[in-house]
């Protein structure tokens, strides 16, 4: 078996899905005093270990996972492939740790040039300018020609599930300013497209599956928010995952067509007492807890038949119903602990009261950028998890172990144990998501199209060819 070959795909368990998930980090400079640094010359400071070992600041790591810089000057971090939601945030929660882990060394490189500053990192979405940067959301489907049929029907399901799984802010307007489910609403422009940036969609059409096309396609979610509670981010991946085993069983789901994706998208946003309603395509207006509901009703109708009934399902949909509720009954004290926008929405009242100030006080806007500063020592939101108010669903230990180590279900296993043991060797080596190549005067590749395949004799040979004389892939 050469390089070129590709072992026959696994027969896959419908229920299993590769998830994957990216955030762009907001990166910040405080140096007063100091002369002007552009945000390119703090990232290039920020990366320069990476480029020195990795050759490039664009990397894949030992844990499978991809860094890089990307655009605006924004590091950016993929997960592994993963196919369960426990593997899914423990590796999202180690990429905040590895872009931290940068700083003190970019602080060092930074005051040796003459510059006394500190680095900010933050998990959020928007900076002081009003410019947005995206958290995406990755599910592999099984490929069909109907696709954008297919990912059209979730539109109405993006559009309201801010309300359960928004990040929240405090949305500052000529007028005032009032508190917003997401952060992310208002810079979306149509509902689907193959632009990222110029259109900025809710769902990206692209075709890059990383997987065989002929089986797979990936469906490229960007109007999500980047979140800080790891419960919401189980909420946001897993009601996405159950809504798409119900379409992919061809199961029924209720007719929600919007009239207005943009108009509604903007109005639930601003509205946290949950009474604005969006127009649909037949007539009807309903409210954005009408449209979660008729979701969620449609799951539960299907337990134990398309969908398994387990603890992780039955927790998913225990906080779909408390999220909803909490909306509707204006009882936010139902996930104040869970969901990234009422436990910000707490912090600020809390602090406004005590400051008896309006919104749109600099001191709140401050506040509202420590809560997602990832830093562990100095992060608003670590400090509220580390006093029980905000909850967790991995273990510190698992966070510490998706740090440097890859899943172990997926295709991300093969390359994670490949990146090691090229580092460790000191070989020259390319990495990308379906790629292993040995590069030099004895370049060897293996391809990897399947994301569900763990173990491949073909790696094995390759990473027996790195401890010791050349072996030939036959």
């Amino acid at each position: 078996m050469n390089g070129a070959d590709v072992p026959a795909p696994l027969e896959v368990d419908p229920a299993r899905r590769i998830f994957g998930l990216e955030t762009e980090f907001g990166l910040h400079l405080d140096a007063p005093g100091s002369r002007s640094v552009t945000p390119e010359e703090v990232a290039g400071h920020l990366f320069h270990s990476v480029v020195q070992w990795g050759r490039s600041s664009n990397v894949f790591l030992p844990n499978a996972s991809r860094l890089y810089i990307d655009v605006g000057a924004h590091p950016e971090y993929a997960t592994a492939e993963c196919d369960n939601l426990t593997d899914l945030i423990a590796s999202d929660k180690a990429g905040e740790r590895i872009v931290h882990d940068l700083i003190a060394g970019a602080e060092r490189r930074l005051a040796a040039a003459g510059i006394d500053g500190t680095i900010y990192l933050y998990k959020n979405n928007t900076d002081s300018a009003g410019n947005s940067y995206g958290c995406h959301e990755n599910y592999l489907v099984r490929r069909r020609a109907d696709f954008k049929a297919f990912a059209s029907t979730l539109l109405p399901f993006f559009v309201t599930r801010q309300i359960v799984t928004g990040a929240g802010c405090i949305t500052r307007t000529p007028g005032g300013a009032h508190y917003s489910f997401s952060p992310r609403a208002d810079h979306m422009w149509e509902g689907m497209s193959s632009a990222t940036t110029r259109s900025r969609p809710m769902i990206n059409t692209r075709d890059e599956p990383h997987a065989n096309a002929e089986l797979y396609r990936r469906m490229h979610v960007i109007v999500g928010d980047s979140t800080m509670a790891e419960p919401t981010a189980l909420l946001k991946m897993g009601s996405t995952d159950l809504l798409l085993r119900l379409m992919e069983a061809r199961v029924w789901l209720p007719e929600l067509t919007l009239a207005r994706e943009m108009q509604a998208i903007r109005d639930v946003a601003h509205d946290v007492s949950g009474k604005a309603t969006v127009e649909l395509a037949d007539g009807r207006f309903l409210t954005a807890t009408e449209v979660q509901q008729e979701y969620l009703d449609a799951v539960r109708a299907h337990l134990g038949g398309v969908i398994e009934q387990t603890a992780e399902v039955d927790t998913i949909l225990d906080l779909w119903q408390r999220g909803i509720d909490a909306v509707r009954r204006q009882d936010f004290s139902l996930i104040d602990t869970e969901i990234d926008w009422a436990i910000k929405h707490r912090l600020v009242s809390r602090y406004q009261e005590r400051l008896a100030c309006g919104l749109d006080d600099a001191r709140l806007a401050r506040l509202e950028m420590a809560f997602h500063d990832v830093s562990p020592d100095r992060g608003v939101f670590y400090a509220l998890q580390a006093q029980g108010l905000a909850k967790t669903v991995v273990t510190t230990e698992q966070v510490e172990q998706a740090v440097t180590t890859a899943p172990q279900s997926t295709r991300a296993r093969l390359r994670g144990q490949f990146v090691t043991a090229a580092l460790e060797a000191g070989r020259d080596f390319t990495v990308d998501w379906v790629h292993l190549k040995i590069t030099g005067p004895e370049s060897r590749v293996v391809l990897l199209k399947d994301p569900f395949r763990n173990v491949d004799e073909r790696v094995d040979v390759l990473l027996e060819s790195m401890r010791g004389p050349a072996t030939p892939l036959n």
